[in-house]
C-alpha cells in the first residue's frame, strides 16, 4: 500500500489537471508557470551546493553534493514533454540523486519546444555531454538519467553520441520515460483512470509540439524504433498507475531483445515521476536508493 506521503504528488498532478481543465485555452507561459511548481514536493537534500555554467553553449546547472567524487557525474535532463520543466523545477530530485550516488550531477538546461522543436533537444544534451568529455571526464565515469521526455532524452542522447562518434556513458538510468510519441501503449487506456497527470489528448499536443516537422517514427524521437545495439547497461523506473507503463516495459523487451544488458522496476500504486517525492516519501526515497546501487559499481564508485 502507498505510504501517506505519496499523496502528495496525486494532489499536486490533480490540480494542474484542474487548472488546465478550467482554462481550456491556457496559454503556453502559463502551463509552464505550473510546471515551474514541481519541485515544491521535493524535500532539500541538504549539503548540495548549486552552480550555473555554460556547457558548451548549453545553459546547465550543476549539483555538487559535498565530498562527493568530482570527477564521476550524471549528465541529467528534465521532463516535462519537451515544453515545460527546467533545470530549476527538477534541482532538487537530481541532487538527491547525486547524493546517494556520491558524484556531480550537471542539469542540462536544453532548449523547448515550441520555441526550438525536435531534434534541438537532442542536439543541446550531446553538446552538453561532449563539454563533460572536453572538461576531461572519462565517458566510463559518465552516466545518464532523466524523467518523463528527459528520460526518453537520456536515452536518446546514447543514440546522439553515437552517431557522433563519441565513446558512450558507462549507463543510463530513466524514470518514467516517455518513449513513444505516437501514443500506441496499452496503458494509455488501462491505466487512464489511475494516472492523476499524463492524458491521451495531453500527450498528443505535446508531441505535435515538441516534433514540429519531424516524424513521430524518427528513431531520435521516439526510443521504440530505434536501433539499440550497443548501448550500455540501462535501469528503468516507472510507476505501476502511469499511462506511459508500457513504454518502458515494450522498451524494455526491446533492448534485452538487442544484448542490453536492462532492468525495470515498477513501482505498484505509483503516479509519473513519483521520484519528485524524494526526501518526501518513502517509495521515493528507496527509488533514488537504488539506483545509486544500481551504477555506483558502474561508474567505479
Amino acid at each position: 500500500m502507498a505510504s501517506p506521503q505519496a499523496n502528495a504528488i496525486k494532489e499536486l498532478y490533480s490540480g494542474w489537471l484542474s487548472a488546465m481543465g478550467a482554462k481550456p485555452d491556457m496559454g503556453l507561459d502559463e502551463m509552464r508557470d505550473l510546471f515551474e511548481h514541481w519541485g515544491d514536493i521535493t524535500g532539500e537534500p541538504g549539503d548540495v551546493d548549486y552552480v550555473e555554467v555554460d556547457a558548451g553553449g548549453v545553459p546547465a546547472m550543476w549539483a555538487i553534493p559535498k565530498g562527493c567524487s568530482e570527477n564521476r557525474v550524471a549528465l541529467c535532463t528534465h521532463g516535462g514533454g519537451y515544453v515545460c520543466g527546467s533545470m530549476y523545477t527538477h534541482r532538487k530530485m537530481f541532487g538527491h540523486i547525486a547524493k546517494a550516488i556520491g558524484c556531480r550531477a550537471l542539469i542540462v538546461h536544453y532548449r523547448r519546444a515550441p520555441e526550438h522543436t525536435h531534434p534541438a533537444q537532442v542536439d543541446d544534451a550531446v553538446t552538453a555531454y561532449k563539454w563533460l568529455l572536453d572538461q576531461g571526464v572519462k565517458p566510463e565515469h559518465i552516466c545518464t538519467t532523466g524523467d518523463s521526455a528527459g528520460g526518453a532524452l537520456s536515452t536518446s542522447v546514447l543514440l546522439g553520441i553515437r552517431e557522433k562518434g563519441l565513446p558512450l556513458p558507462v549507463a543510463a538510468m530513466p524514470m518514467s520515460p516517455w518513449y513513444d510519441p505516437e501514443g500506441t501503449g496499452a496503458s494509455l487506456e488501462t491505466n487512464e483512470e489511475k494516472d492523476c497527470l499524463v492524458k491521451a489528448e495531453v500527450l498528443k499536443g505535446m508531441a505535435q509540439t515538441f516534433l514540429g516537422s519531424a516524424s513521430p517514427r524518427d528513431p531520435l524521437a521516439n526510443a521504440l524504433q530505434a536501433d539499440l545495439a550497443g548501448l550500455p547497461p540501462i535501469y528503468i523506473q516507472v510507476g505501476g498507475d502511469e499511462t506511459l507503463l508500457d513504454d518502458s516495459t515494450r522498451f524494455a523487451e526491446k533492448a534485452k531483445a538487442a544484448g542490453i544488458d536492462v532492468k525495470i522496476d515498477i513501482f505498484p500504486e505509483m503516479q509519473h515521476v513519483f521520484q519528485f517525492m524524494a526526501g518526501r516519501a518513502p517509495e521515493a526515497d528507496d527509488a533514488v536508493q537504488r539506483m545509486a546501487d544500481w551504477v555506483k559499481p558502474k561508474l567505479g564508485l
